[in-house]
């Protein structure tokens, strides 16, 4: 499911990071890589979310969040 799709206050691992190389490289310098643990701090209507990954806060807009595939953390 995409980054966007999941429920707040759920926790998921990233699958992958299909984004513009420019952006790619800049989410894993912030910790989004393949099998890092994400929580679903909040969501807007819009699809912008807000994360908390390795003890920061990112906010990311939909298009961004769109191509950050999750699954639920087991």
């Amino acid at each position: 499911m995409k980054l966007y799709e999941g429920e707040k206050g759920h926790t998921y691992i990233v699958e992958s990071v299909m984004a513009k190389e420019t952006v790619t490289r800049r989410l894993e310098a912030l910790g989004v890589n393949e099998m890092t643990p994400v929580t679903l701090m909040n969501k807007k209507g819009s699809g912008t979310v807000i994360i908390k990954v390795r003890g920061t806060r990112l906010a990311l807009g939909r298009r961004i969040a769109a191509g950050i595939e999750i699954r639920e953390a087991v």
